[in-house]
C-alpha cells in the first residue's frame, strides 16, 4: 500500500507541476491588421453584434450585455461550417481601445482562452487592430497544431471583414 501511495503521490505531483507550466506559459495566437478607417468606427462595426450574421465568417452570433464581468453568449463558425457555442466572461470594454473576454472548460486550468481585441489609432485616421487570444491549460500542448492551422486563419478572415464593412 505505501509503494502505490508514493506511485500516486508522484503521479499527482507530476500532473500538477504540467498543469501550472501549461498555465504560466500561454500559447498565444496574434493577428493584426491596419484599416483605413477610425477607432470609432472599427469599434462600432466590432460591437454591433447583432450584424455579425451578414459580415462576420468566424463568430456568426454574439449577445449579451458589453459590460465588464457579464457572460456574453458567442456562436463560432470553423472552417467546415461547424458551430459552436460558449459563453466567455467579459474582462474589458474599453471603448474605441479594447474588447476581451475569458473563455474556459470547466473547472479551469484544462483549457481557457483570454481572447482580445486591441484598436491603435495610426496617423491619417487609420487602425491598427489586434486580435489575439492566450490559450492556458493542460489540453492545450495537445492543441496547437489544430490552433495554429485552423483558428489563426479564421482570427484572420475576421480581421480582413472588419476592415471591410469599416472602410
Amino acid at each position: 500500500m505505501k509503494k502505490f501511495l508514493v506511485v500516486f503521490g508522484t503521479v499527482i505531483v507530476l500532473i500538477a507541476a504540467y498543469t501550472v507550466v501549461t498555465v504560466v506559459r500561454p500559447f498565444v495566437l496574434h493577428t493584426e491588421l491596419e484599416i483605413d478607417a477610425s477607432p470609432e468606427r472599427v469599434w462600432q462595426v466590432l460591437t454591433d453584434r447583432a450584424s455579425y450574421p451578414e459580415w462576420n465568417p468566424f463568430i456568426v452570433s454574439s449577445t449579451g450585455e458589453l459590460k465588464v464581468g457579464a457572460k456574453i453568449v458567442n456562436v463560432l463558425r470553423d472552417t467546415k461550417g461547424s458551430e459552436t457555442k460558449f459563453d466567455p466572461t467579459l474582462l474589458a470594454v474599453t471603448p474605441n481601445e479594447e474588447l476581451r473576454w475569458i473563455g474556459k472548460i470547466p473547472p479551469g486550468a484544462i483549457f481557457d482562452g483570454e481572447h482580445s481585441f486591441r484598436l491603435t489609432a495610426l496617423p491619417n485616421g487609420r487602425t491598427r487592430l489586434v486580435q489575439e487570444e492566450k490559450f492556458t491549460g493542460a489540453a492545450v500542448p495537445f492543441t496547437r497544431s489544430m490552433l495554429n492551422n485552423s483558428i489563426k486563419s479564421q482570427f484572420e478572415a475576421m480581421n480582413r471583414a472588419i476592415a471591410a464593412r469599416a472602410e
